[in-house]
């Protein structure tokens, strides 16, 4: 079976035309109302028998189809990350699908947690800090964490961390896996910056964060563009989702 991705639609309802990307072949499905009738098929030159045409907007194929034949990441690391948040001019947008980060449990109050079920919240650490002065100055942040039902230990204590990151001024937001997968989010972690840029977080096998892969081919951004918003639609604000989760127990 293959493994296909949705690239994005110019449909205003969510449907056809639309195109998908095979991720392992990479070869491109457009998805469009069947060009049928007998005159106009017979114009198309190499119709073969099996074949079938499909009509779609000119837009569809720029905004969402492939810009180069070969895509070559782009690949930078934590230092450059680092100043991503520094230099953002209005917003910052974070999806996170992982059920746990390294780094996460090598912090001292990651113990704390285990231990207390509470999570200390420096608010003076460089990244509070910056997250502060950028939310202060009226840019946007925020977050959608997918969480498993029941939650892992490291969604549990991300859970409750969301209320360092509320304190800081992001929009810190959750959402259940099974809701992700019906909105078809992808189970990539990555942070979307003024809606122009996108950079990709890779981990190795341990959940240990490796580098980082930039993207900023306007058709790839808009697919992740359309990711946020999905998320941030379907997703309800930390402690609306921590008491739903209370609920449940």
């Amino acid at each position: 079976m293959r493994r296909l991705r949705f690239n994005g639609t110019d449909s205003k309802n969510g449907g056809c035309p639309a195109i998908h990307e095979d991720l392992d072949s990479g070869e491109i499905i457009v998805q469009g109302k069947p060009l049928s009738a007998p005159d106009d098929l017979a114009q198309l030159e190499h119709f073969g028998l099996g074949d079938a045409a499909v009509v779609v907007p000119r837009e569809l194929l720029v905004h969402h189809g492939p810009k180069e034949i070969e895509r070559v990441p782009k690949i930078i690391g934590r230092e450059e990350f680092g100043r991503l948040f520094q230099s953002f001019e209005h917003s910052a947008w974070h999806l996170e699908t992982r059920r746990g980060y390294a780094t996460d449990r090598e912090d001292p109050s990651y113990a704390e947690f285990l231990a207390t079920g509470t999570v200390a919240c420096d608010l003076d650490s460089d990244w509070c800090t910056n997250i502060r002065r950028q939310t202060g100055a009226g840019k946007y942040v925020g977050r959608v964490r997918v969480v498993d039902d029941p939650p892992t230990e490291g969604q549990l204590f991300l859970l409750k961390y969301a209320e360092c990151n509320a304190a800081t001024g992001e929009d810190a937001r959750n959402l259940w896996r099974a809701d992700a997968i019906q909105l078809r989010l992808p189970a990539e972690d990555f942070w979307l910056f003024d809606s122009r840029l996108v950079a990709v977080l890779r981990f190795d096998d341990e959940d240990a964060f490796h580098d980082v892969e930039i993207i900023t081919e306007p058709g790839e951004v808009l697919r992740y563009c359309q990711v946020r918003d999905a998320a941030v639609h379907g997703s309800m604000p930390h402690d609306e989702f921590a008491a739903q989760m209370g609920g449940k127990g």
